[in-house]
């Protein structure tokens, strides 16, 4: 009985000591790298599987890749014959505005400043200037330009050369439908922030005060 009881510690000793080999080995046995080495085909090497040798698939019939549907080029680049046009590829509508400021809101807003004066607290700490849309360049330019500004980004200089994105591109972000809806509320700010008693209908004039 001394003698069992004397030999316990060392018993407890080697296991310690060795039992995580085991169980290491049990984990080891476990694991298997079917799912990140399985076999794999390079693109346009040849395979035997299909009858016709090609390891890329042709297009399935009546399928449409992603981007070949969108036949109306105007709503989705703002461009006419490579120019920035000046009118809506839609009708523009109370619900349409008040979409584009709760878009403008969420993304513009944080630099160009709710009002649109490029006043915010990304121009004061951000070391950028955003664009002042009430400036007069911006007032004259087409409504395409904003489409086409939000979808593709503002580079400073020739990228080529070395020019820096200032803005970059929110078309991953942003669904064409509302980048419309962002540039017509630019529009409705500017037109807010540039009214006179000319803009306002005759018979409203008189609720305006004075």
């Amino acid at each position: 009985m001394q003698t069992l009881r004397s030999r316990c510690p060392l018993m407890l000793t080697r296991f310690v000591r060795y039992g995580w080999l085991v169980l290491l080995a049990f984990a080891l046995t476990a694991c298997h790298q079917d799912m990140y080495q399985q076999p794999s085909l390079r693109t346009y090497e040849p395979t035997s599987f299909f009858e016709d040798g090609r390891s890329a698939r042709p297009q399935v019939p009546g399928t449409v890749a992603y981007g070949q549907a969108r036949t109306d080029e105007y709503l989705y680049t703002g461009l006419i014959d490579g120019v920035e046009g000046d009118v809506m590829p839609f009708a523009v509508s109370r619900e349409l505005l008040e979409r584009g400021q709760e878009q403008y809101d969420i993304w513009c807003s944080v630099c160009h400043g709710v009002a649109g004066y490029g006043q915010s607290m990304v121009a004061q700490r951000g070391g950028i200037v955003p664009a002042n849309f009430h400036q007069q360049r911006l007032r004259d330019a087409p409504i395409g330009h904003f489409y086409n500004i939000i979808t593709v980004g503002v580079y400073r200089g020739d990228p080529a050369a070395g020019g820096y994105q200032s803005m970059y591109s929110y078309a991953s972000r942003i669904a064409p439908e509302d980048r419309w809806a962002i540039a017509a509320y630019i529009r409705a700010l500017q037109l807010s922030q540039n009214a006179t008693l000319s803009d306002v209908p005759p018979d409203q004039r008189s609720t305006l005060g004075n």
